[in-house]
């Protein structure tokens, strides 16, 4: 049976890295991101790469309400059956609550928690109907932790895992898995120009790997919470 998985932000990072890894077991990809460019890039070499998987984009930047109904419009054209769901978009930017911009919690919130929240709701619906499927939430360690200098993202996240968590307990009954994932530090396009090795940090490719374990468990079976580190602790 095919079997699709739709992760945002699929373009770089740990998105990228899921859909490398689920491409690799068969699955057909769904996926958005903000530049047209990579999304056609990212189709050529995963369709050269797995020849039995393909590849559907639409360019949308999910930080912005109508982009994210129209992403959903996108998939429902599709008429597939979306077997995992991977909320992946979003970004940091650093800062401490006293002095960054009046507007940037409204655009950690608009990425990192409400794209999660529009998209997982236009789609739990077929889920539950089905009484099948799996939700991912690429929360952070940032959701449980608060640092200096994290400002209005520790604050999304808080958030974004607090949704999570109540997903978790809605969709039990519905036997539909929620898995919410809290990364430490993964060396992505965010960590480029740090002054620190890239040994110190976590590999995109260990996060893929993880959740694709997750994934594998039979349906008794959930893992409510994937908490990974490097291996010297935070940065």
């Amino acid at each position: 049976m095919q079997k699709y998985i739709v992760v945002t932000g699929g373009t770089k990072g740990i998105g990228r890295a899921i859909i490398d890894r689920f491409a690799a077991e068969g699955f057909h990809i769904i996926t958005c991101s903000r530049n047209q460019n990579d999304l056609e890039k990212l189709k050529l070499e995963m369709e050269q790469k797995y020849t039995f998987s393909k590849v559907f984009f639409l360019a949308a930047d999910v930080s912005q309400e109508g982009e994210v109904r129209r992403f959903l419009t996108y998939i429902h054209s599709l008429k597939v059956k979306v077997d995992v769901l991977v909320n992946n978009a979003g970004f940091f930017i650093p800062g401490t609550i006293h002095n960054e911009s009046e507007t940037v919690l409204r655009e950690m919130i608009n990425t990192n928690l409400y794209s999660a929240y529009d998209l997982t709701k236009g789609l739990v619906g077929d889920m539950i109907k089905r009484r099948d499927g799996h939700i991912f939430t690429i929360c952070s360690t940032a959701s449980i932790t608060a640092y200096t200098n994290g400002g209005s993202y520790c604050i999304a996240k808080h958030a974004l895992y607090g949704m999570t968590r109540v997903l978790r307990e809605e969709l039990k009954e519905h036997h539909i898995r929620v898995t919410a994932v809290l990364p430490g530090a993964t060396y992505t396009a965010s960590w480029e120009g740090v002054d620190l090795p890239k040994e110190r940090f976590m590999k995109p490719e260990d996060v893929a790997n993880a959740i694709w374990s997750a994934h594998c468990l039979s349906k008794q079976t959930v893992i409510e919470e994937l908490l990974l580190r490097p291996q010297l602790g935070d940065i």
